[in-house]
């Protein structure tokens, strides 16, 4: 079993307000094209990562890899329902960034990655 990570709120705090900076730059067409549909996913399920740490700070990082992964395949598997109203919401900036706009199975293996990545994120001390 790993460790319990003592994890500073206040760094947790600083992390997702840069991973949603870097999120907003994901959608930017600095971005090589090759990985524009990915990384903002990817992203996604870091910033869920780092909200679930900021949240439970002494809970395995395994946990909250699994809380992160979990709501976001709950968000991207709530794409497959199309009622209006969810769709008007949908198609507002705030409402695509954090409700998404259609189901992608891609998406699925990105946000698995993310979470893999936050587990490593903190083993590596980085």
């Amino acid at each position: 079993m790993s460790k319990i990570i003592h994890r500073n709120r206040f760094h947790y705090f600083i992390f997702i307000l840069v991973t949603i900076g870097f999120g907003i730059f994901s959608r930017s067409s600095y971005i090589p094209k090759s990985i524009y549909p990915y990384l903002g996913d990817f992203l996604y399920t870091i910033m869920f990562f780092f909200i679930f740490a900021f949240i439970f700070p002494k809970q395995y990082s395994y946990k909250i890899a699994i809380l992160s992964i979990g709501l976001c395949f709950a968000i991207e598997i709530s794409q497959l329902y199309q009622a209006d109203w969810i769709n008007i919401l949908r198609n507002t900036t705030l409402g695509k960034w954090t409700l998404g706009s259609g189901f992608l199975w891609s998406d699925l293996v990105c946000y698995t990655l993310g979470g893999m990545f936050g587990i490593f994120f903190e083993k590596s001390k980085i």
